[in-house]
């Protein structure tokens, strides 16, 4: 295969796709030359906004363009089919978290993509955010002791912005799976994964529903129970006052025997700080210290971490590098979220499949 690999963009009724241009156009070895998209409106205005050729029906446009990769953006109840038509060509694919509605859905995109010798990620692109990886270094190497305790807040945005930005099945139970931990808590579910590097044994969840117009709840919050102990809590919404900086409340730590870990992941073109704070001989007279991770800014989705991601994508493909994120990590991720609703409707600690 040859670069650059041509890019298909698989649906636009979503926050993202316009995001992933600037990165698609960053990394070299990709070009977008398609897109598929039902809305004529919204498929003219993107064809005309990036200059790619558009189209109202999948099949034909696999059937016409020679296309390498397809990032995928559609409702998550409609990505396992088309996936599962993209691989069976042949055809690469970045399925856009968290991948499928439904957990057993993006079991069947993994084994299309392994049937038919296909690459396939998912973008959980924290992990390539290099604060990420310097947290996970000092979290490993024991300075913090023996990992007991660890916290995830993340809410962004409010209901409105995916009316405003043309996704409105994200408001819909059936089409988007729920509310924000689907959309926003698997972010923080896969990086506690790979940070810890342990798997979910089991769950308490509860959800709290606001609004009256839709049918998915504004607020998620559950406990993870990791195999070799360590229980993370995490506190996922769609409520953020307006007046909260950039829309986002970010924020990580982890807890162990010896000190503590915290990062509030700053906003594009800001520094990021990690606060350590440890017992071990090393850190003696001083118990706090900062470490700071400029980066320049990089426009479109996620920034740095998403070039990285893009880039990361494209490499597995041309060189056979192996994928930092992949779908397994995706399936991951989804059945912690089912096993977070089912114990809200149970009330009681559920086992994750």
């Amino acid at each position: 295969m040859k670069s650059p690999l041509k890019v298909g963009i698989i649906g636009l009724g979503h926050l993202h796709p316009r995001l992933y241009m600037p990165l698609f156009e960053m990394v070299k070895e990709t070009e977008v030359t398609s897109v598929y998209e039902p809305n004529e409106n919204l498929r003219n205005a993107f064809c005309n906004d990036f200059n790619v050729k558009g189209y109202d029906d999948l099949n034909k446009m696999l059937n016409a363009e020679q296309l390498d990769v397809a990032a995928i953006f559609l409702p998550h109840a409609d990505c396992a089919p088309a996936a599962i038509a993209c691989a069976q060509k042949g055809i690469h694919l970045m399925v856009e978290k968290p991948m499928t509605a439904v957990a057993s859905d993006t079991a069947k995109i993994i084994k299309a993509a392994a049937d038919n010798n296909v690459k396939l990620s998912t973008g959980y692109c924290w992990r390539l955010h290099p604060a990420s990886v310097e947290f996970k270094k000092i979290v490993q190497s024991g300075i913090i002791g023996k990992l007991v305790g660890a916290e995830g807040r993340c809410a962004a945005g409010k209901l409105e912005r995916y009316i405003i930005g043309h996704s409105p099945w994200m408001l819909q139970k059936e089409r988007s799976g729920g509310g924000p931990m689907y959309n926003l808590g698997v972010h923080w579910i896969d990086l506690f994964r790979w940070i810890l590097e342990d798997e979910v044994s089991e769950v308490s969840g509860q959800n709290v529903k606001i609004n009256t117009e839709y049918d998915i709840e504004d607020n998620s919050f559950a406990h993870l129970r990791f195999k070799k102990g360590t229980i993370v809590s995490l506190d996922i919404s769609y409520t953020v006052p307006e007046s909260f900086p950039h829309g986002r409340d970010l924020y990580l730590s982890v807890r162990g025997t010896k000190g503590v870990i915290s990062w509030a992941p700053a906003y594009e073109g800001d520094n990021d700080v990690l606060n350590i704070c440890s017992d071990m001989p090393e850190y003696k007279g001083s118990p706090r210290r900062e470490i700071q991770l400029e980066l320049e800014p990089v426009k479109g989705y996620s920034g740095y971490m998403g070039l990285a991601y893009v880039q990361a994508f494209a490499d597995a493909v041309l060189k056979n590098t192996p994928l930092p994120i992949t779908g397994e990590d995706g399936l991951a991720a989804l059945k912690i979220v089912e096993a977070v609703y089912k114990s809200a409707q149970s009330k009681k600690w559920e086992k994750v499949d």
